[in-house]
């Protein structure tokens, strides 16, 4: 047993000693090269100075042994990409070591400087490339980007009449003034007495969490010729003319993503404001008009032709908008605390929680569509269209009672109950629901009940209540949206038009008296 247990220690301390018992893995060969799954790494139009998303470039060694590999940039320090290799940030690394049937990940980001073209529009090309050297053989992936020049706002304070360019996109970046319990938030601010205008054609973009904060008074398409509006296809929608606001991100992976920043925001010393041929989307709300004076006139908003989708339903932050603190916790296509709105011929779509909120003030909704699908896994518990006298404003219990004129409209959506009027009967009086197709359960019946439900199916109002109003491709037709109607939609059984018929519709085609929504029917 003793000369057993010598020869034992002997074998271990020789097994110690003898190479081929490290794992195959990690011996380095002295031949081989590595694999890529992708040939380039590819960046989407992204604006000069604002950095990219990160992007992963996976780098394989189908070998049994491991390689030592020497990674660069080609551009060097002078690049605009930036690299993260196995965790370390810099534009080289020597003598990475992959292990065999392994992976090595490279985080790839990029800041593409403006090209020096002050007026160029258009998309401009920033290459590099990641050179890999492995047992003396060279291998690279390309490092692509598409480069567009802006005008960049960083908390602008616009003071005086303004009208913005139409040659390069506005690109909208929050700004931190002061500090402390002092500190406030600006995106771009129109101060009170100025007026901001932008022209047909323009491009406004916010990076996130940024807004539009308008004290004086905002023109959007204002001075455009109405006839300037060609009609456009619903779907691909590429009207050159329409003023567009959204996030900053361009991937197409952000493309209907709701929240990536604020919205458009009106105080309460913001009057005399039009928004024409817009579209506002992937916002936490559309337009928010916060009056903190509720007793005060009101910020108001004419808005036509104008779409507002994929709106988030939570997470609001009023940071930039006003000091004042505000019980509300809950995004909107249109949110209003004691604001006027008039909206004619829009589309409101897609919105997580409400399409138009309003608490006290003023609402005339003609010729409108409220398609509300939000693009979310989460269950929308809100009616999309919801009215109430209560305050969200601290330290001011009740606001003045609404009043609400929805006519001529189709308020659709996921549930059940996609309208709300609460406390309805302290303005009574000043609602007026007519000849809309609306989807309600609370108010089908044909009277004014005791309960204070509205009977919105009374015969005299002419609405068509839970009759799906057949949208030509809605979320569930596998088919890209479009939310005009089918040619046997009982929507265009309903009568002539309640009051005013404007002469064209939110594509700009000529309206008829008896296609109710934002559509007139082809």
């Amino acid at each position: 047993m003793r000369h057993f247990f010598l020869a034992f220690i002997l074998l271990g301390c020789l097994s110690a000693l003898l190479p081929g018992c490290e794992p195959k893995e990690d011996l380095v060969q002295t031949s081989g090269s590595l694999s890529f799954v992708q040939d380039t790494v590819l960046f989407d139009t992204v604006f000069t100075t604002v950095r990219t998303v990160t992007k992963r470039l996976w780098v394989y060694n189908r070998n049994r042994g491991a390689l030592k590999t020497d990674i660069s940039l080609a551009g060097a320090g002078a690049s605009p990409y930036s690299l993260i290799i196995s965790g370390d940030a810099g534009a080289s690394a020597s003598g990475v070591t992959v292990r065999g049937n392994d992976s090595l990940l490279i985080l790839v980001r990029a800041t593409v400087g403006d090209n020096g073209t002050a007026t160029a529009a258009k998309q401009f090309v920033v290459a590099d490339q990641i050179n890999f050297l492995t047992n003396g053989n060279a291998q690279d992936v390309k490092l692509v980007a598409y480069g567009q020049n802006a005008y960049f706002h960083y908390g602008d304070i616009i003071a005086k009449d303004v009208t913005w360019k139409t040659d390069k996109p506005h690109v909208i970046v929050n700004r931190t003034y002061g500090s402390g319990t002092q500190a406030y938030v600006v995106g771009v601010a129109v101060a009170q007495g100025a007026t901001l205008r932008i022209p047909k054609g323009a491009r406004i973009y916010s990076h996130a969490g940024a807004v539009l904060q308008v004290d004086g008074r905002l023109l959007v398409n204002d001075l455009s010729e109405p006839n300037a509006f060609v009609p456009t296809d619903t779907v691909k929608d590429t009207n050159a003319n329409i003023v567009r606001f959204g996030g900053d991100r361009l991937e197409d992976f952000y493309a209907d993503t709701p929240g990536q920043w604020g919205g458009l925001v009106f105080t309460s010393t913001s009057r005399g404001n039009r928004i024409r041929y817009a579209e506002i989307k992937n916002a936490t709300y559309g337009l928010l008009l916060l009056n903190t004076a509720p007793t005060g006139p009101h910020p108001d908003v004419a808005m036509d032709n104008t779409t507002i989708k994929n709106i988030s339903g939570n997470n609001v932050s009023f940071a930039g908008a006003a000091q004042t603190p505000v019980s509300l916790d809950t995004g909107g296509g249109i949110i209003s605390i004691a604001g006027d709105v008039k909206a004619t011929n829009c589309l409101f779509a897609n919105c997580a929680e409400y399409a138009m909120l309003g608490f006290g003030g003023t609402y005339d909704v003609n010729f409108c569509t409220v398609a509300n699908y939000p693009n979310t896994t989460a269950v929308r518990k809100s009616a999309s269209l919801t009215f109430t006298d209560k305050s969200p404003l601290d330290n001011v219990t009740a606001l003045s009672s609404p009043q609400i004129t929805l006519r001529n409209s189709i308020v659709w959506g996921s549930i059940d109950d996609e309208l709300y009027f609460d406390d309805v009967d302290n303005y009574r009086a000043s609602l007026v629901v007519r000849n809309s197709v609306l989807r309600t359960s609370t108010y089908a019946g044909t009277a004014f009940a005791t309960t204070g439900k509205p009977g919105l199916a009374d015969a005299a109002l002419g609405n068509l209540l839970n009759t799906d109003p057949l949208f030509l491709r809605s979320p569930f037709s596998g088919s890209r949206l479009d939310y005009s109607l089918q040619a046997t939609s009982p929507a265009l059984k309903l009568g002539p038009a309640y009051g005013n018929v404007p002469a064209r519709d939110l594509r700009n085609l000529p309206r008829a008296a008896r296609t109710v929504g934002a559509y007139e029917h082809k």
